[in-house]
């Protein structure tokens, strides 16, 4: 076959030319194509970025929220938004490309305010090198804004952030040529507890809301035996124990005999009271007698009158021996003699001191037997001089025993006027019923009073009140677990307790079994930071 050089030539030529076009066509093409990449990152913007919980250092900023691109394929350094690592004041610090900022929770002021400085290629920038503003979005959704001022070489919120520090900050920084976001996630004192391990743990869930508080003041106090029905008994005169039918602890009825006892004075005072009635008994005889006689002009009006006189004498003596008996507790006559006299209940009580036995010689003076009506015993109260305004007579109080679970209501029946030099305290008193004597004389109690009753407006359940760092908290729930909300509280009736800051009417918490949540956050071992 013959071969044309001439054609083969032109050929040639042709094919160069074509090479040239293609290899023009294709560096164009990525040229454009560079251009057209680089063109929407620039679009994207940054004034849109969110930084999540877990953003790793690939990750990039981007206006559009819902950018799909690949973070690894593509992008040149400055855009990718770095990590937030530890700022050189203890904050968290955020770059995006030259630009930097530290974000800190400080309490150089005494309240906990967000603090920010500013950088650009690691060097600090004047405060005022761009405009910030923050908004904090707390677990339970609740939306704070924050302002801020400049403060020496940094920006300082002009608005206190509350605690629990269990947010997320988003922080929006626009310089001159271009808006930066950033967004701080922190959840200091949160518990993550699922619903099913809620369930399981027995944790209660209440709602927040109002209720009527009645305040109590609660006092200590004693039982104490009823002096109004508490006897001790005494001889009242000297003698020997003949016999002791009572014995301690034993209860008795009014009247009956505790014990007999031989005395020579009770001789006396009956002989005495025997002697003036027979000479009361001849008076009137010899009166009567005079009588008839001067009647009937017999005898002289002077004997008739000395006779009087004689009947009145006898019947006062006789009246004195009477009344001394009396006094000494004796009847007038004995079957055992005249020596021996009995001593008597005074009430029916109980026998709760006996201070004689058999063929002891005892005086006038001994208080031989305590006889007490426990049916009826006193509540004594201690009250400070601070409290005195709210006890008042007549006022009702609930009676609670230290010891064991009991409890009563009573009146307090009287309140001291006297305050005790060393104690600083008045006495109260309540009259307490106490037919099974339960209420023994001795038993330390507690004494609630009433001191005003109102409804207030955002209650908890009072097992829901914990302590945290010497704070009291009540366990907010929110998704994922609980978060130690601090609270400031008011009024208590043992079962509700009024919240006046911190918790809102409606706000769901951990009310029983609330301890088990304090218990997962010591686990924990949460560190407040700030």
């Amino acid at each position: 076959m013959k071969i044309d050089t001439n054609k083969l030539n032109v050929s040639k030529k042709h094919l160069i030319a074509i090479a040239v076009i293609v290899a023009t066509g294709v560096v164009l093409g990525s040229a454009i194509l560079g251009v057209t990449a680089t063109k929407t990152a620039e679009d994207d913007g940054h004034g849109s970025h969110v930084e999540g919980k877990a953003h790793s250092d690939g990750e990039h900023h981007g206006k559009a929220s819902g950018d799909k691109h690949d973070h690894d394929k593509g992008h040149a350094d400055g855009e990718h938004h770095e990590a937030p690592s530890k700022g050189p004041h203890g904050g968290k610090l955020f770059k995006e490309g030259d630009f930097g900022l530290e974000a800190l929770l400080s309490e150089d002021s005494g309240e906990p305010r967000l603090r920010i400085w500013l950088f650009d290629k690691d060097k600090p920038l004047p405060s005022g090198a761009a405009k910030v503003s923050a908004t904090i979005t707390r677990l339970t959704g609740e939306k704070q804004t924050l302002n801020f001022a400049r403060d020496k070489d940094s920006l300082l919120s002009r608005e206190v952030v509350p605690e629990p520090h269990a947010f997320e900050i988003s922080i929006v920084a626009q310089t001159d040529n271009e808006p930066f976001m950033f967004v701080l996630n922190q959840e200091e004192g949160k518990v993550e507890l699922s619903d099913a391990q809620i369930k399981a743990a027995s944790i209660g869930i209440d709602t927040a809301g109002a209720a009527r508080i009645k305040s109590a003041l609660q006092l200590p106090g004693e039982i104490r035996l009823n002096e109004d029905r508490t006897s001790h008994v005494v001889p009242r005169i000297a003698g020997v124990v003949e016999s002791v039918q009572a014995s301690l602890g034993q209860a008795v009825r009014r009247g009956q005999v505790l014990a007999v006892i031989a005395s020579p004075a009770a001789s006396e005072q009956r002989s005495e009271l025997q002697t003036a009635q027979k000479r009361l008994t001849l008076a009137k005889t010899t009166f009567e007698r005079e009588k008839r006689l001067w009647e009937q002009k017999i005898s002289a009006e002077q004997d008739y009158l000395q006779a009087g006189q004689a009947l009145h004498e006898a019947e006062v003596a006789v009246a004195n021996a009477q009344q001394k008996l009396s006094a000494l507790g004796l009847a007038p006559g004995s079957q055992g003699g005249l020596n021996r006299f009995e001593l008597r209940a005074p009430f029916d009580g109980l026998v709760i001191e006996k201070h004689l036995s058999l063929g002891e010689a005892v005086k006038e003076d001994a208080a031989v037997f305590t006889v007490s009506d426990l049916g009826q015993v006193w509540a004594e109260i201690n009250v400070p001089a601070k409290d005195l305004p709210l006890v008042r007579i007549g006022e009702k109080v609930t009676i609670k025993a230290t010891a064991f679970d009991a409890s009563a209501t009573g009146v307090i029946t009287f309140v001291g006027s006297l305050i005790g030099e060393q104690t600083r305290m008045a006495k109260a008193r309540v009259v307490l019923a106490n037919p099974k004597g339960a209420w023994r004389p001795g038993l330390f109690v507690n004494v609630e009073v009433t001191s005003s009753e109102a409804d207030v407006p955002v209650t908890v359940a009072s097992d829901a009140i914990q302590t945290v760092g010497d704070k009291p908290v009540v366990f907010l729930k929110v998704n994922g677990g609980f978060i130690a909300q601090p609270v400031q509280l008011g009024r208590s009736d043992g079962k509700r307790v009024e919240v006046l800051q911190g918790l809102k009417a409606g706000a769901p918490y951990a009310s029983t079994g609330s301890f088990v949540v304090k218990s997962e956050l010591g686990k924990a071992s949460a560190e407040h930071t700030h």
